[in-house]
């Protein structure tokens, strides 16, 4: 079964490079192409794509206002960001609106098609590389809050790692050597405990609270 795919970005070059990168995938299709973000409901509607791929600099209407006209209208396809280094704060401020991940615009066929797979299945991606810097630009303050450093354990921090690093339950009771049950429970402490309604907000709090 095949992952409908909706990409937006108003640069040409970008658009062709990871569509020539997608038709080397066997089970993702480019459903629609947009400039901007104009049309991005009304592509939604046509052609109900199971995720898209969001620039967020563009003209007329940028990501951020895509994102927010999404969450006004209630419409709800997984987002992926494209962007480059020097957008740390407004990558933050679209995970803020929903987005569930960013991605570089110089990304591998390896980590477009990782990155497209976990996203259109319901997890987060975040490339560590991205991350670390945004962390470098200080986009959050850069005081931990001892109650939020105390609260959590070790591997509740190791847990919150490999969430930000892209990994579902199942890969991170792989990786631990956990059943997915210890997972999910450990899970919902972390959430209670930074006070996150889910996966993206327990890892931007992570983030501002340099815990990752």
């Amino acid at each position: 079964m095949s992952i409908k795919l909706l990409l937006v970005d108003d640069q040409n070059l970008v658009k062709m490079g990871l569509c020539s990168l997608l038709q080397l995938s066997d089970h993702i299709e480019v459903v629609a192409q947009l400039d901007d973000g104009v049309g991005v409901l009304d592509a939604i509607a046509q052609h109900k794509p199971d995720i898209m791929l969001l620039d967020i600099r563009m003209p007329n209407m940028d990501g951020l206002e895509v994102l927010a006209a999404m969450l006004d209208k209630s419409v709800k396809v997984p987002t992926l960001i494209l962007t480059t280094f020097d957008e740390h704060d407004l990558v933050l401020n679209c995970l803020k609106l929903g987005a569930k991940g960013f991605l570089r615009k110089d990304v591998s066929l390896e980590a477009l098609v990782e990155a497209i797979d976990k996203v259109a299945a319901g997890e987060l991606w975040v490339q560590p590389a991205i991350t670390n810097h945004v962390l470098e630009n200080k986009v959050f303050s850069s005081a931990s809050s001892p109650e939020v450093l105390e609260a959590l354990t070790g591997p509740e921090v190791q847990i919150l790692r490999l969430v930000a690093a892209g990994y579902s339950n199942n890969e991170i009771a792989e990786a631990i050597h956990k059943s997915n049950g210890t997972i999910r429970n450990q899970m919902s402490f972390i959430l209670a405990k930074l006070q996150a309604r889910d996966r993206t907000r327990a890892v931007l709090k992570a983030i501002e609270h340099g815990l990752i």
